[in-house]
Formats: structure tokens, C-alpha cells, sequence
């Protein structure tokens, strides 16, 4: 039997794939990631002092101060909102419906579109607002 000569030489691990993946999965979850950007509509919204943060990820209705409505930047009726609002919720992209009005929109208008997405099958609908200052 004969011994081996064992050889100095040091195995090193290679890094380079190991970067390379990372910087492949930064570079997907860069590209993957939603950003919400709002109309660009002048709207004046409500104040309250008792407003959260919501999501980022939720269907949004937007109210001018003519009372005309928006939904995914195109204008609508009132009585098409049920229906647009309704294929939306199906293809799943969010259960939650934010309402974004100006604060000079009647409240009549503002509780027919809040109705409306109630009827598509909204879980839940929000009114947007501006955070007091205090």
C-alpha cells in the first residue's frame, strides 16, 4: 500500500456566481416592485386628525372638484363604476378601494361612488385625507 502525498494546495471557494445571483435577484425585485403613482389632478382632499397610512397596493377612485370620477386614470360614469370596479377585483389585484376626493365634492357624490364600490365586492373601502397638522 502506498500513502498519498497530500499537496499543499488550499481549495478556495469562487464567490463570483454567488455575486452574480445576487445582483440578478436585486436587479428582478428592482424591476418587480409597484410603484403607486397618483393622477395628476388638483385635489384639495379633506383633513382629518385621526387618519392612517394605507396601502400602496389598493384600487383607487379619484373625485375632482366637477365631481368627475377616475378609475385607473380614465374618467367614468357613476353607474359603470360597479361594473369596472367589479373586473378589477376579480383579476385580484386588490380587495381594498381607496376613494381620493376633493373636499369640495358633495357628499352626495361622495357616498354614490362609495356605495358603488361596495356593490363591486369591495372589502374594504376608505376615504383618503390629508393628516392635520396639530
Amino acid at each position: 500500500m502506498r500513502y498519498r502525498e497530500r499537496s499543499n494546495i488550499e481549495e478556495e471557494i469562487n464567490l463570483s456566481p454567488l455575486i452574480d445571483m445576487v445582483f440578478i435577484l436585486l436587479i428582478f425585485f428592482m424591476v418587480s416592485a409597484t410603484f403607486v403613482k397618483d393622477m395628476d389632478l388638483e385635489i384639495n382632499r379633506p383633513k382629518a386628525s385621526s387618519s392612517t397610512v394605507s396601502s400602496s397596493k389598493a384600487i383607487r377612485i379619484f373625485i375632482d372638484k366637477k365631481g368627475d370620477v377616475y378609475l385607473d386614470g380614465q374618467p367614468v360614469r357613476s353607474w359603470v363604476i360597479q361594473s369596472r370596479l367589479r373586473e378589477l377585483l376579480q383579476m385580484g389585484i386588490s380587495q381594498t378601494v381607496l376613494v381620493v376626493s376633493d373636499d369640495s365634492v358633495p357628499a352626495s357624490k361622495l357616498i354614490e361612488v362609495v356605495d358603488q364600490a361596495r356593490l363591486a365586492g369591495a372589502e374594504n373601502v376608505g376615504v383618503v385625507t390629508q393628516q392635520e397638522a396639530m
